[in-house]
């Protein structure tokens, strides 16, 4: 079995990884040998995960789900479907008040 997981960590800040020993990726985390990030901002808590066949199913997800807004990844959390897919709308879908230099 593979996992794509997301820690919560001390500062509110959401870490996405993917590995195929869940339990021995959260306690490498938990102990100050996993990722860089998660070092700085210890403690980090699972907070979800999803299961997979392949462990290049479940990195494609990470590699997904980190290009996330916090706000996406908080109602992908949460289980906030309605929140999840009007997050994921297109913004060039909405006009948008624009605010730049070039012109008037």
């Amino acid at each position: 079995m593979a996992y794509m997981y997301i820690l919560q960590c001390a500062d509110g800040s959401y870490y996405t990884g993917s590995t195929i020993h869940l339990e021995k990726r959260l306690w490498e985390h938990g102990n100050f040998m996993g990722a860089h990030y998660t070092q700085k901002k210890h403690p980090a808590q699972l907070v979800y995960f999803e299961e997979y066949l392949r462990i290049e199913d479940a990195f494609a997800r990470e590699k997904q789900v980190q290009g996330w807004s916090h706000a996406k990844k908080k109602a992908l959390i949460e289980g906030n479907d309605n929140k999840l897919c009007e997050l994921a709308k297109n913004y060039t879908q909405y006009s948008r008040k624009r605010s730049d230099s070039f012109g008037p």
